[in-house]
């Protein structure tokens, strides 16, 4: 038995609860009840939730958990899109600086028409007789030509795209690294230059950081952010893979008073920039705007495109050797169609810009026909996360090579697929600071350097196992594509290298035969 005033407070107990319990379902029945009769009597957008009320909630609830189920329980290692798991476990690795090696054999399925492998040598470069590849120059002509030390670097990401965490975790990794940064198109934040790297400024369509109160092209504002000894180059954005054809999307909801100061508009209202630069609507117009920068600044300006109609690229190239090859862009930012970003409509996602397995090619055989590939560096972009891709750009002509979701990736990113809602669950792409607290940029920090570091280590490592010392001396006889029937064909043979000055000599690429295309690099 017990005490009695133990009794009275157990019984006392037991009837809060009780109530507590009969209170709770009263709400819960109330609920229920007002769901129901919203969905029959109220409601009329939603046909199933009408004829069948309440349950027909659960579609939509199974609908979403449904991208979590597939990501984590029923896609095989190497299905999904726009990365598959495999990829991003090398990332994750890599950054954590583990072991990548796998056990037992390959899960990758060699034989698929185009997927490529490297041709291994007999006579491979042994370690005491590998070097690092070393530092090439951009911009020659320039009143200050930039030494980029590394091939592999960070592509553009806008602070405002992503988060203030993300890119001080970025601008410490890459200064760690020795790789470059490039900002986005949002303008320059003291977050980028914080860590030290190297920093590519982007002009996008709108001018961000660089424009007037009317939105143009401002010669003051480029002397400001070309005195900021970081800044080492320019680049001037035509389009990106993402979304050819159409400028920048950042969600009201990430106008914060900070990106609004920065880029120079009205704090909460969406971000939109035009679909082109309003002042460049030609290869000559294109030329005056390059040269306007790069005299202003001193210092090397490229463009930024993803190829499609490509003949624009021939007609810039020849009124380059009107006017001089000292009026070249410095660099070519190759980007291909399957891009990334935060935001984009579906269908220029989805369906519009040549894939870089094509494009790079393309724009690299253009160079060499029209004698120009010593003075323009061609830098590759677009799924490159992985040692094999990048090698495979390399081989392919691409002086350096790019990526924006690899280093996502590095910095925890778990393709959660709501960059553009503000609800990133690993804090990369939102501002609501109870999200951003996960992503601790000293320590990320390390998992960027970390990446880098074993992408390019694992890069060497296929270039030696080729029989060359050093990544960029990788060439499209390195490697072999499989067209079908467990066949494979040489990259060379299915795009012959161009002979400088091919098309100077012996007319228009766009007037001959054209090159027969195989399956893409998958």
């Amino acid at each position: 038995m017990l005490p009695p005033g133990l009794t009275a407070f157990v019984q006392t107990l037991t009837d809060i609860l009780l109530l507590g319990f009969l209170l709770g379902l009263l709400v819960l029945s109330v609920t229920v009840f007002g769901l129901w009769f919203e969905d029959r009597f109220i409601q009329k957008r939603h046909a199933v939730r009408r004829n069948y009320p309440l349950i027909g909630r659960f579609r939509y609830f199974f609908e979403h958990l449904g991208e979590f189920f597939r990501q984590y329980f029923y896609a095989h290692d190497r299905e999904e899109l726009p990365f598959n798991r495999a990829q991003r476990s090398w990332v994750y690795r890599a950054a954590k600086d583990l072991n990548n090696t796998v056990p037992f054999g390959s899960t990758k399925n060699t034989l698929v028409p185009g997927e490529v492998v490297f041709a291994s040598s007999a006579w491979s470069v042994l370690e005491k007789d590998s070097v690092e590849s070393p530092a090439m120059m951009i911009g020659p002509h320039c009143r200050q030509p930039y030494a980029a030390r590394s091939l592999y670097n960070a592509s553009a990401m806008s602070y405002g795209a992503i988060s203030r965490p993300a890119v001080q975790a970025l601008s410490r990794g890459a200064g760690m690294a020795g790789c470059w940064m490039n900002t986005g198109e949002g303008g320059l934040a003291e977050y980028h230059e914080e860590g030290g790297c190297d920093l590519v400024f982007q002009i996008g369509t709108a001018r961000y950081g660089v424009r007037d109160h009317e939105g143009n092209l401002s010669n003051h504002r480029l002397e400001e952010v070309a005195g900021h000894s970081r800044v080492k180059m320019f680049e001037i954005k035509l389009s990106q893979g993402a979304k050819p054809g159409k400028g920048g999307i950042l969600p009201a909801s990430k106008v914060t008073p900070e990106i609004a100061r920065i880029r120079g508009i009205p704090e909460g209202e969406a971000s939109i920039s035009p679909n082109r630069h309003p002042d460049v609507s030609n290869e000559d117009e294109l030329l005056d705007l390059i040269n306007r920068v790069r005299d202003v600044t001193g210092k090397p300006v490229g463009i930024k495109t993803v190829v499609g109609d490509w003949e624009w690229l021939e007609d810039l190239l020849l009124a380059v050797h009107r006017r001089g090859r000292e009026s070249a862009p410095d660099f070519i930012t190759v980007d291909s169609g399957d891009g990334g970003s935060g935001a984009a409509p579906m269908p220029l996602m989805d369906d519009v810009g040549l894939n870089l397995s094509e494009s790079l090619p393309l724009v690299v055989d253009l160079l060499n026909g029209y004698g120009l590939r010593d003075r323009i560096r061609v830098i590759a972009s677009g799924k490159l996360i992985t040692p094999n891709r990048v090698a495979w750009a390399l081989a392919m002509g691409a002086d350096f090579c790019t990526s924006a979701r690899g280093f996502m990736f590095a910095l925890g990113c778990i393709q959660a697929l709501q960059c553009n809602e503000n609800t990133c669950p690993t804090g990369v792409t939102t501002h609501d600071p109870r999200l951003q607290r996960g992503l601790v940029p000293r320590d990320k920090a390390e998992r960027v350097q970390h990446f880098h570091a074993h992408l390019v280590r694992e890069v060497g490592m296929i270039a030696h196992s080729c029989g060359v010392s050093e990544p960029r001396g990788l060439t499209r006889k390195h490697a072999r594509m499989m067209t079908g029937d467990a066949r494979s064909v040489r990259l060379d043979e299915l795009w012959p290298p161009v002979e400088n000055n091919a098309y100077l000599d012996h007319g228009r690429r766009s007037d001959m035969q054209p090159a027969i295309r195989m399956p893409m690099y998958r």
